[in-house]
């Protein structure tokens, strides 16, 4: 069955830009209030997407905190409550993003990427699933945005891999252990939707044209696969993969 998603309450992590801003702007679209968290973003970046947000008729407000740590995911949660006394949908998209090989790494970005892309969305998930168990049979949903570092070795970014492939480790066990509850628990696993900083445009091209599609995707497809993860009350452990046919790159000619 759809859900209907007006007035419903949402937490995203890491909102205040890139794919985090766009999940929470089309979930804004769909009628769902929105918490916006974010944790170094400056305050112009940040007042642009409550604007944005509350363009589509709904309310938002914002919290900063470090979720690398339990006070900064008390932090989180005491906003939420504060403001709207409930919550619906979690999002955990904050992520940090080290380019790092495995002897060269060091610890403080090992430790980081843990911290940040693994436990963070752990400890938000046990704050949101006791929060969730209070709508009774609306339940609640909660979506991780991993990456194909979590099922493809990255050389490259070493820590940043192994952080995802725990969050999506994570987003099975929790879709088992909360399903009683009637809360949901998916993944979505973007391909090239947003190109890093300082990228050419030229490169970015590029790295679209490697895609069986021969293009990248953009921040707004992932938010459509969260939002359709989240309207769907039969989905719960399913990964949508969202890289224009990336996964199948092994196979292509």
């Amino acid at each position: 069955m759809k859900i209907d998603l007006t007035d419903r309450v949402a937490l995203v992590t890491g909102s205040a830009h890139r794919v985090g801003k766009k999940i929470a702007v089309e979930l804004a679209a769909r009628g769902v209030n929105i918490m916006v968290h974010y944790h170094s973003s400056d305050e112009d970046t940040v007042r642009d997407a409550v604007q944005a947000i509350k363009s589509e008729g709904v309310n938002a407000f914002t919290v900063q905190a470090d979720i690398s740590t339990p006070e900064g995911i008390s932090t989180v949660f005491d906003a939420v409550r504060e403001h709207y006394g409930k919550l619906d949908i979690l999002v955990n998209s904050a992520s940090v993003f080290h380019a790092n090989t495995l002897l060269d790494m060091p610890l403080k970005d090992w430790q980081q990427s843990l911290d940040v892309n693994l436990t963070a969305p752990m400890l938000c998930t046990q704050a949101a699933a006791r929060m969730m168990q209070d709508n009774g049979l609306n339940g609640g949903s909660i979506v991780n945005i991993l990456d194909y570092g979590a099922v493809q070795p990255w050389a490259s970014r070493v820590d940043h891999g192994v952080s995802k492939a725990g969050l999506l480790m994570l987003t099975k066990i929790s879709a088992l252990a909360l399903g009683e509850h009637n809360i949901r628990v998916n993944g979505v696993l973007p391909g090239p939707v947003m190109k890093t900083e300082g990228m050419s445009d030229e490169r970015w091209q590029e790295v679209g044209n490697r895609l069986p599609l021969r293009r990248p995707g953009q921040g707004e497809d992932v938010a459509r696969a969260v939002a359709y993860l989240v309207s769907e009350d039969f989905l719960t452990g399913t990964v949508l993969s969202v890289g224009g046919g990336e996964h199948l790159i092994s196979y292509w000619d």
